[in-house]
Order: C-alpha cells, then sequence, then structure tokens
C-alpha cells in the first residue's frame, strides 16, 4: 500500500545504460519519471517519446517538489546539485542498486553475476524464457537487438536482470535465482582482495530464499568456493563430468560452437550457437541450467 503511494520518480544520470532501462520498466508500469543528463542522446530521446520529462545538463530546478524520490548513478557525485536539491526538500535520495532491488520485491528475479558474461547470459536467458512463454521483465546492460532496447516489461512473474557486483550493489537484491558465471580479479580496490570479492558472492549466494537456487560455474575456482559453504540448493554448469549441466562433444560450427548437453546424467541434446567463443557455451550452459529448472523445454532452450 505504502509503495503503490510513490509515483513520481527522478532520476539524475538518466541516460546511462543501468538507469535508463529502470526508468523504461516505471515507465511502462505508469509512473511518472523524470530525469536529467549532461547531454542529449539517442537514449534520453528514447526515454522522451515514452513520456519521460528529460533535462539537459544537472540543475537543482530539475527536481520539482511534487518528486517523491530521487534515483541517481554511481556516476553522479554527492554534490550534484540535484542531490543537494533533493535532500533540501525532503525528498528520499537513493541509489540504482536499490531502485533495482525494489523491482526485484515485486517479481520472482533471476540476477546475473560474475565478472564476465553477464550481458550475453542475461540476454540469454531472457530470450529463452520468452520462447517459454513465461514473458520476463528484462533489465540489462545492452541493446537487445530483437527488442531495440535495453529492458522491457513482461506480463509474467519473473524479472531477469544483470547483478553489478563492483560496488557490492548486488548485495541489495533479492533474487530467487542467483546466477554465477565467474570469478575474477577485479573490483580488489573496492573489496580489498580477492578473499573479500570472493566473500561477497558468498553472501549473494545465501540471499536466495529456501524455494530458490543459484547456478554457479563448476570449472571456476572462485566460483567453486563461494558456493562452497551454503546451504541453498546449488545448480552447477561447465566442461566438468561433476557439474549438473555438462558440455561436452565441442566442435566448431559455423560462426560458434557446437555442443552436446548432459544434465543430471541425462543427454539432452545438441545446441548450435551462432556466435563464436568458447566462453559463450558457458554462458549457453548457465542459460540451459535456468531454463531447466524453471521448467522450460529443452527443444526450446536449443531453438
Amino acid at each position: 500500500m505504502l509503495r503503490e503511494r510513490v509515483k513520481k520518480v527522478h532520476f539524475v544520470g538518466i541516460g546511462g545504460i543501468g538507469m535508463s532501462g529502470i526508468a523504461r520498466i516505471l515507465l511502462g508500469m505508469g509512473y511518472s519519471v523524470s530525469g536529467s543528463d549532461l547531454k542529449d542522446s539517442e537514449t534520453t530521446r528514447s526515454l522522451r517519446g515514452m513520456g519521460a520529462k528529460i533535462y539537459t545538463g544537472h540543475s537543482g530546478d530539475n527536481v520539482s517538489s511534487d518528486v517523491q524520490v530521487v534515483v541517481y548513478s554511481s556516476a553522479v557525485k554527492e554534490n550534484n546539485p540535484e542531490l543537494l536539491k533533493a535532500r533540501e526538500l525532503g525528498i528520499p535520495v537513493i541509489s540504482r542498486g536499490e531502485m533495482l532491488a525494489e523491482l526485484f520485491k515485486l517479481k520472482e528475479g533471476i540476477a546475473v553475476s560474475g565478472s564476465h558474461g553477464k550481458t550475453t547470459t542475461t540476454s540469454m536467458i531472457a530470450h529463452v524464457l520468452e520462447e517459454g512463454g513465461l514473458d520476463p521483465t528484462v533489465i540489462i546492460g545492452g541493446v537487445l537487438q530483437r527488442l531495440g532496447s535495453n529492458a522491457k516489461l513482461g506480463s509474467g512473474e519473473l524479472l531477469v536482470s544483470e547483478a553489478d557486483e563492483s560496488d557490492g550493489s548486488f548485495l541489495k537484491l533479492s533474487p530467487a535465482v542467483a546466477v554465477v558465471t565467474n570469478i575474477d580479479r577485479e573490483h580488489l580496490d573496492f573489496y580489498g582482495d580477492l578473499e573479500g570479492l570472493v566473500g561477497a558472492f558468498a553472501r549473494f549466494v545465501d540471499s536466495v530464499p529456501f524455494y530458490g537456487f543459484c547456478v554457479a560455474n563448476a570449472d571456476c575456482t572462485n566460483t567453486k568456493k563461494a558456493v562452497s559453504e551454503t546451504t541453498k540448493r546449488v545448480i552447477t554448469f561447465g566442461m566438468s563430468k561433476e557439474a549438473t549441466v555438462v558440455g561436452e562433444n565441442l566442435r566448431l560450427s559455423g560462426k560458434g560452437y557446437s555442443f552436446s548437453v548432459i544434465y543430471k546424467g541425462h543427454e539432452l541434446g545438441d545446441i548450435r550457437l551462432g556466435i563464436g567463443g568458447r566462453h559463450n557455451v558457458y554462458n549457453a550452459l548457465a542459460t540451459v541450467a535456468v531454463a531447466m529448472e524453471l521448467g522450460v523445454s529443452f527443444e526450446t532452450v536449443k531453438r
């Protein structure tokens, strides 16, 4: 009831790929959206076409007294005049990660994390779930060619989104499904060391509820460490025979790889990828893991 009272949202840095995706979803849900960015762009023009009020440049005058919450991107400084004006007016100011976390409370969230492959894996999962008739809401860190956008409001119960580990904001999410593509030595300026980074992923995995599950790379040592002590259900993927979803018999086929899929010891058939790179086999295996656990048929997945 209280959440429904908030209907006017202002974004500082609305032109960014992460911010604009959330803004699109809120516009689709019927919220009144305004926002500012340093320059006009195709993104801001698109948002304006959807009904958002867009300001070029940052100014306290962009924040009207009827705005009910202000969302800022990680690129925005604390002394930004719009943040200062919002606080002066007593308007709540939250980060992009906090607003994404609110959207996760409205849907069954599938959060895709990892050092590499987040955007591709999120795109693959979203596509397969759409093909499976689940019509998910999607927020992605890139423009999906088939959508011509970085976000889509679906009618289904699922939300598929990238989860940003760079600043720890993925720990604000409450996903039903947590995907970890891999963990590399990145963002150590924020976490201090590799142990701190792996520990954050462990907490991310543990945020999954008892009815949810984690999808983790069985061939990544750091990912295995992150999920090693969780009590939550873990579905693994990789080339290792120990994985829940195994890719084997890899061979080059046209622009990409073809490979056989083994799920829980049973051979399901072959998948042929239209994009190159062995890393995309891993992204596809993560997608298979999510899809199979959600009841999407392998025939749908391999299309």
